[in-house]
């Protein structure tokens, strides 16, 4: 099969431990392009952090961000989808993780919204205060995060929850279940992620290749957690990560080596180049 594009997430996939891409993941990525090959990023980042890297290898396809919530022609100024959380909805999510004192957080296009500065978790998600200001990406600390909502209506387009305590977070999501016009996925073990209900990246996807043009058999999809679950369920080739869940191993089409030993690159070079 030859393969007219493949979507990529990001943390986990195509970065490693260091939130680096690899060289090797660079160098097949050009030559994939360089085959007409359409190459996007599909990951639950805000689109700004996106753009970082899509810029650095000078892609020039669409991106899609927030699990599907917007997508960007690519250099982060024309949005061609979006689709926010409804302003009623984020109240209840947000008066719910605060019963439940929860660390979240909370962005649109391009402002970060904490309900309290946590350096420790901003860090470990590729969200600290360093590389937040180098993107030009706002960062706003929240007293009131209700007052907020009403005063500045943003397009919230996802929430991220972090609790260690497993038993309490799935107690959590839950919940975050019984309220009307979300809907929970998951991008690491200790995260709930809420977004409008039908939102997914696999819905994002299929939108980007009915505009491409692009046959679902078509595609490649290259991803490590549950939010890449509903983009492997469209895919052509269905690659999961050895570092990824279980989950998602399950239902994949084949197994590539780990984030941290160029698995994007193997993968793409087996079943993508060597066509």
């Amino acid at each position: 099969m030859k393969y007219k594009l493949i979507a990529i997430d990001m943390d986990g996939t195509l970065l490693n431990s260091n939130n680096q891409i690899s060289k090797k993941n660079r160098e097949i990525i050009f030559k994939a392009i360089n085959k007409g090959i359409h190459i996007v990023l599909a990951t639950g980042r805000i689109l700004k952090s996106a753009l970082q890297y899509w810029e650095s290898m000078e892609l020039s396809s669409p991106i899609i961000a927030c699990n599907g919530a917007i997508i960007s022609s690519g250099n982060g100024q024309d949005i061609i989808y979006e689709n926010p959380i409804g302003i009623e909805s984020c109240k209840k999510v947000i008066e719910l993780a605060e019963e439940y004192g929860i660390y979240y957080h909370f962005y649109d296009k391009d402002t970060f919204y904490t309900r309290e500065p946590n350096e420790e978790l901003l860090r470990l998600y590729g969200y600290f205060e360093g590389e937040l200001k180098e993107n030009k990406i706002n960062i706003e600390i929240l007293e009131s995060p209700l007052e907020v909502l009403d005063e500045k209506k943003p397009k919230v387009y996802k929430f991220i929850f972090i609790e260690n305590n497993r038993d309490k977070l799935l107690d959590f999501r839950k919940k975050l279940n019984n309220i009307e016009g979300i809907s929970t996925s998951s991008s690491w073990y200790n995260n709930i992620e809420v977004m409008k209900e039908g939102v997914s990246k696999g819905k994002g996807l299929e939108y980007l290749i009915e505009r491409l043009n692009i046959d679902k058999s078509e595609i490649m999809v290259i991803g490590d957690n549950e939010n890449d679950i509903s983009m492997f369920k469209i895919a052509g080739l269905a690659v999961a990560m050895e570092n990824g869940e279980d989950i998602l191993k399950r239902i994949a089409h084949t197994i590539t080596d780990t984030n941290n030993e160029d698995g994007v690159a193997n993968a793409i070079e087996k079943y993508a180049l060597n066509f």
